[in-house]
């Protein structure tokens, strides 16, 4: 989720790219920098924190030139610094070099790299690529770049300049998004369109296995292998905010919509279908601690602590270790029994809550070990826990989490799948089954976002309500506690969420003529108990929304409306079950007329307790 910027023509390149750059701060702010070719040398400046930053410097230290390549990071492998920070050059300084994305063989590449006599500036996964470049050109740095490609596994979109070819700009992109802006003796690169509407709304968007030529007067786009392909300007006709969203009215629909790619990227290298294996390298835990585990305390606030919910009937279910699920705020003055061989948790997506770190923190002290799950690379949680898994959301803007949520479970579902087979406590079959649902999660969320229509005209219909109640049993339970959080924080209508089975232990009570229950009914092993509920509440009168897996028809005679998902592993089904919910809440708000954005006395990141 980082921006790049490129430019070439004859306007001031730091004025064009750093503007560029501010314009995509939403999607990386841990550094950024810019590389321009002047007076056949390039020029780079770099700087660790936000963009003003780097402006600083470059107000000091003027780049000039008339092509240029920026960058603003999010950062994935190593920790936010100047050194870390892009662009990237190798060893001559011939090339410099901007990526978003994931290199998955990085670190084979390293190697091969070292022993060719590379010397390496940082922990970055990029910087390898531009010292392929430098290892493997052959004069012509398109010719180079096709070569490249071939020798990269994963997701990228790269940007390139070269001193030797002070003319062009070279751009590839794989399941990395990146557009081109045409101008009149100039043109433009980047990751998102908001970067260059000041300048032109003429695009090309780049589709995934494309790369383009950029020079002054001309773009030429290829395939990965060279050949030429024609492609349609684009007219964007969005305002510049609406820009910034990708269209989408607000950021939290569009980050609803980026789920399926987060989740994708959250999995990806991780999850070998063909091996029928979960490659954690980062983990840093040793199967020996893994067999010796005897417990499990998941920590976190809010919408972690409730994918901590989802996340320890994983762990139970499959890797058979007992699993406590704490509120941080709570946990650490409540005197946690913990024996050597417990680990702790923490669920963290800003990796700055202060609660959460303050129960990591009071665990160290005891001597546990602690692993983190966060979103944040440099985050204190990720700097001070003793393991950590990182999720590759990207930066999320909306102050009511979802991709950040649908990623900490992706993640929680890599880890008790690997644990379970370290333990030896899943079969071969039951671990290929569930390796292939983690692998097909992405698409399970594409599909998902198709209810959209529906869950708008539900909501449309219920906006005004006053009280929402959910219902599950199991992990759907522990699904519908975060779907009754969604719509409380941003619609600001009262909503609870009880176990099913526990409504005729006296929350009936609450349930009154045409008040909407939303039935999440997606275990098949508690499906028949769950339908016995949604009678209770259809018997005093509640108007009740089903949601349940493709197939199963029957639930139509039950509830007033059914919303169909597909069908998943049932351990995996909260990522499916809580897409509609955040639709349910976003459309409810903005029925409402709230700032879905920013609701009332809320804040991102809470780091003061």
């Amino acid at each position: 989720m980082c921006g790049i910027v490129g430019y070439i023509g004859p306007r001031n390149v730091k004025d064009v790219v750093v503007g560029g750059l501010a314009k995509l701060e939403y999607r990386g702010y841990d550094s950024s920098g810019i590389a321009a070719i002047d007076d056949g040398r390039i020029e780079l400046a770099k700087s660790v924190g936000r963009l003003s930053n780097l402006e600083a410097r470059l107000e000091e230290h003027p780049i000039g030139g008339h092509v240029a390549i920026g960058h603003t990071r999010w950062a994935t492998h190593g920790k936010p610094s100047d050194e870390n920070a892009h662009p990237h050059q190798d060893c001559s300084g011939r090339f410099a070099l901007v990526h978003n994305g994931i290199v998955e063989n990085y670190l084979s590449l390293r190697e091969e790299l070292i022993a060719s006599g590379h010397e390496f500036r940082s922990e970055t996964d990029t910087e390898v690529v531009v010292h392929l470049i430098e290892e493997l050109y052959n004069g012509d740095l398109f010719q180079t770049m096709i070569a490249v490609g071939k020798r990269i596994r994963g997701a990228y979109a790269l940007v390139v300049i070269s001193k030797d070819h002070p003319d062009q700009i070279v751009a590839v992109r794989k399941a990395s998004p990146m557009i081109i802006g045409l101008g009149d003796g100039e043109n433009f690169v980047a990751s998102d369109i908001p970067a260059v509407l000041q300048y032109t709304r003429d695009i090309y968007v780049m589709e995934d296995g494309e790369m383009a030529v950029l020079t002054r007067d001309s773009v030429e786009c290829f395939t990965l292998d060279g050949e030429p392909v024609a492609k349609e300007v684009y007219k964007v006709t969005w305002d510049a905010v609406s820009a910034e969203r990708g269209g989408y009215p607000h950021f939290m629909l569009k980050e609803i919509h980026e789920q399926p790619k987060a989740i994708r990227d959250t999995l990806r290298g991780r999850v070998n279908p063909d091996l029928g294996s979960v490659t954690l390298d980062e983990l840093g835990i040793d199967a020996e601690t893994v067999k010796a585990m005897d417990r499990i305390h998941i920590v976190a606030c809010g919408t972690s602590w409730h994918a901590g919910l989802v996340g320890k009937v994983a762990i139970e279910q499959l890797a058979r270790i007992p699993v406590n699920v704490e509120i941080a705020s709570e946990y650490r003055y409540s005197n946690p029994i913990a024996t050597p061989n417990t680990l702790v948790i923490a669920i963290t997506q800003s990796g700055e809550t202060a609660d959460t770190l303050a129960a990591m923190r009071e665990m160290k002290a005891r001597g546990l070990r602690v692993l983190a799950i966060t979103n944040v690379v440099g985050s204190s949680a990720a700097r001070e826990a003793d393991n950590v898994i990182v999720t590759w959301a990207g930066p999320e803007i909306a102050v009511a989490s979802t991709k950040a949520y649908t990623t900490q479970l992706a993640a929680l579902y890599l880890l008790a799948v690997h644990f379970a087979q370290v333990r030896g406590e899943i079969g071969e079959q039951a671990a290929h089954d569930m390796i292939n649902a983690l692998d097909n999660l992405p698409q399970v969320a594409e599909a998902v976002l198709d209810t959209a229509p529906q869950i708008h005209a539900f909501a449309q219909k219920y906006a005004e309500s006053k009280d929402t109640f959910f219902i599950g049993r199991g992990i759907d339970y522990a699904v519908s506690l975060e779907g009754a959080l969604k719509l409380k924080e941003i619609s600001y209508i009262h909503a609870e969420a009880y176990a099913a089975g526990e409504l005729k232990h006296g929350t009936l009570a609450l349930i009154t003529e045409g008040v909407p229950v939303v039935a999440i009914a997606m275990q098949p092993d508690l499906y028949e108990k769950t339908v016995s509920n949604i009678v209770e509440v259809k018997a005093r009168g509640a108007f009740v929304l089903g949601l349940t897996w493709v197939g199963n028809e029957d639930l139509a005679k039950t509830v007033d409306e059914v919303i169909y998902l597909p069908k998943t592993h049932p351990t995996l089904a909260p990522l499916a079950a809580v897409i509609p919910l955040q639709l349910l809440a976003y459309y409810a708000a903005v029925a409402r007329g709230n700032d879905v954005d920013k609701p009332r006395n809320l804040a991102k990141s809470v780091t003061v307790e």
